[in-house]
């Protein structure tokens, strides 16, 4: 216990080494005094001194850079969560974000979305790419499956769909919450490139656009209620709430939940008519 208070990162750079299996990296299978990867293995694989790596471990030294930690979390094949944990101890704060485009969800969250019978639910990246969806998200919204890839883009679907804006009740409101909560969820991604190339884009097709984006505003997506005209079901009203997708933090889940029951019971039959065979 002393040596934890006095030397966290020592100690969980110690725990983390110890818990590698040196044939997983092609090490001769040699005997060893403890179990995992040797201090110099682990250097070599950081490409640091085993001397410097050694007294970081003893607590000596001094401070990391950021850099030399990330290639250590490297090294030790670290996820993100350890990664930011080491961060943490070393630093006191969360490393820097560098932004990663996901490419899919794990089945189980496919189906967490499926599970919604009538509320349209979709989850969405930190550039407000639509990624997954369920069948409700289909037919309220749109089917996001017969668009191209990159059309699957709220901002785009806003700003240069002239359908998807036909449905919004109050669309000039929408699309001016939309561009700030958009604002605040790429600055905290830290997808500088993307955002750049994807507003570039839009200010060229929507003057609407360029003149919200320029107003600076930031908002939060957290919660609140939204209109719909929909072309079968006329007129929905449907609260949404955001929420963090656990141990994704480039991903975001949208659920729209009817308003009344008579709502969520049309969704249901439409969904079903539109499922029914011939």
């Amino acid at each position: 216990m002393p040596d934890q208070l006095a030397n966290p990162l020592g100690v969980y750079l110690k725990d983390c080494r110890s818990r590698l299996d040196p044939a997983a990296f092609g090490l001769p299978a040699t005997r060893r005094r403890t179990p995992g990867l040797r201090r110099e293995e682990v250097a070599q694989r950081a490409n640091i001194s085993a001397t410097w790596y050694t007294w970081l471990e003893q607590g000596r030294g001094g401070a990391p850079s950021a850099q030399v930690l990330n290639r250590i979390a490297q090294g030790l094949l670290m996820t993100e969560p350890e990664r930011e944990h080491l961060f943490m101890l070393a630093f006191g704060h969360l490393p820097e974000v560098v932004y990663k485009a996901p490419d899919g969800v794990t089945p189980r969250l496919q189906r967490l979305l499926d599970s919604f019978e009538s509320s349209p639910v979709i989850i969405k990246t930190a550039t407000w790419d639509v990624l997954a969806w369920n069948r409700a998200a289909t037919v309220v919204f749109t089917d996001y499956g017969q668009l191209p890839v990159a059309q699957r883009n709220i901002l785009r679907l806003m700003f240069c769909n002239p359908r998807m804006r036909a449905k919004q009740d109050d669309w000039d409101d929408i699309a001016r919450f939309v561009v700030a909560a958009f604002r605040a969820d790429a600055a905290r991604a830290g997808a500088t490139l993307q955002v750049n190339k994807l507003v570039d884009e839009l200010c060229a097709a929507s003057d609407h656009f360029a003149r919200l984006w320029r107003d600076n505003d930031v908002r939060v997506h957290g919660e609140g209620t939204k209109k719909l005209h929909h072309p079968v079901l006329g007129l929905i009203e449907l609260e949404y709430s955001g929420f963090a997708v656990d141990g994704r933090p480039d991903l975001g889940m949208i659920v729209y939940n009817p308003v009344s029951a008579a709502d969520a019971g049309r969704i249901k039959a439409l969904i079903g008519n539109m499922d029914a065979p011939g």
